[in-house]
């Protein structure tokens, strides 16, 4: 304000001075308002720089961690993608879904894993499977596929995690196997020991370098060695196979495991096939979760393991060889592993074995399932 103030006491001259007496007063009396409106005009390019500081800030810090997203408030549209993020989400893992969708009774949406998981536990746990956001009981004969959300899911846009462009999701997969110049790929000389890998658009000019091709035949033995001892171990298995359906008593069958519970204080999830028969001898497989651990639905790591019983008498010892495989029906993938036991009246069990398959989510299938449909052949050792 000392502008303003300046201002009026310049616009009034004193009584005595020689403006009032001279007659210059409308020309002074417009110089001085002219001056008066710049200084007004300074003032006020001074206070716009001060709110325009306060509102700025301090600048923003590099390092400073990112802060979380506002919430867009009701009324509000942001991204379209965004939207649908939220009402196509997986309502466990908050998610999109990658593969098949389910939904409960009334349509809230589970993606595969999680649906799998969910009956799982409720198996091990002796509990009635429930969506997590209504309750309502879950099975898979209560539940359907939501084919529109799977279709609606595959056109949604996501990134890429090689080089950060945007691709539907139906699409991805084949960019990033085979169009994608920065994905991850290993030089051709990898058989014979190159150990490089880098992006696509790299790969000429590596392999134009590699000095893995004039290596002396010396240093190429020690390679292929190793690569000789994975191949025969793999051979050994198949060689087995071959040789145990030449024996002259084989036999298979399909086995179902039922789920049962112990008596015990603490009651535990186990399986166990009626009687079958092979070979003219009666069978019983049993099964049990986690080597009967005590809350294996507490535990992230899921596995089986099975033994093979002998419910016949016998009058010699029956040296026999068995393997599971998966049923004819099943999805689940099970690498076939071959075991041999001796049975006679006082060792008519084997140990418990693990079933071999691949990982936890595969043993989640099998849990998640009413029963498991396995199919087991037995080979008896000719003496």
């Amino acid at each position: 304000m000392s502008s303003l103030e300046e201002r009026d006491v310049g616009g009034v001259a004193a009584p005595g001075s020689s403006s009032a007496g001279m007659g210059v007063g409308p020309v002074g009396a417009a110089v001085e308002a002219a001056a008066g409106v710049a200084a007004m005009q300074e003032e006020v390019g001074i206070r716009r720089e001060e709110v325009g500081i306060r509102r700025e800030g301090p600048e923003p810090d590099p390092d400073e961690p990112p802060k979380k997203r506002v919430r867009v408030p009701d009324g509000h549209s942001g991204k379209l993608e965004e939207r649908l993020y939220s009402v196509l989400c997986c309502t466990v893992c908050l998610d999109l879904p990658k593969a098949s969708v389910y939904q409960c009774t009334n349509g809230h949406l589970m993606c595969t894993g999680c649906f799998i998981h969910l009956l799982a536990d409720s198996r091990l746990k002796e509990e009635q499977a429930t969506c997590p956001n209504c309750r309502c009981e879950i099975s898979k004969n209560l539940c359907c596929r939501n084919l529109a959300v799977e279709k609606a899911v595959s056109e949604l846009p996501t990134e890429c995690t090689f080089c950060l462009k945007q691709f539907p999701r139906s699409s991805l997969a084949r960019h990033q196997k085979e169009e994608c110049q920065d994905r991850v790929t290993q030089c051709k000389y990898k058989r014979i020991g190159c150990p490089w890998q880098g992006p696509f658009h790299e790969l000429p000019a590596h392999e134009g370098e590699c000095c893995h091709p004039t290596k002396t035949g010396t240093e190429l033995m020690g390679i292929l060695g190793e690569m000789d001892q994975n191949h025969r171990r793999d051979m050994q298995l198949y060689n087995s196979i071959f040789s145990l359906l030449c024996y002259e008593k084989i036999g298979f069958t399909e086995v179902q495991f039922r789920p049962y519970r112990t008596d015990d204080f603490i009651t535990r999830l186990y399986y166990e096939t009626p009687r079958f028969t092979v070979l003219n001898q009666t069978w019983v497989l049993k099964a049990r979760v986690n080597d009967s651990e005590r809350n294996p639905n507490l535990s992230c790591k899921r596995t089986l393991s099975f033994m093979l019983i002998l419910k016949s008498k016998v009058n010699s010892a029956l040296e026999c060889s068995f393997l599971l495989l998966k049923g004819p029906y099943d999805d689940v993938r099970i690498k076939p592993v071959i075991h041999h036991h001796s049975f006679c009246n006082d060792a008519n069990e084997t140990e418990y074995v693990p079933l071999p398959i691949t990982d936890s989510v595969e043993c989640n299938k099998l849990l998640a399932a009413k029963n498991i449909n396995l199919r087991l052949f037995i080979f008896q050792v000719q003496k």
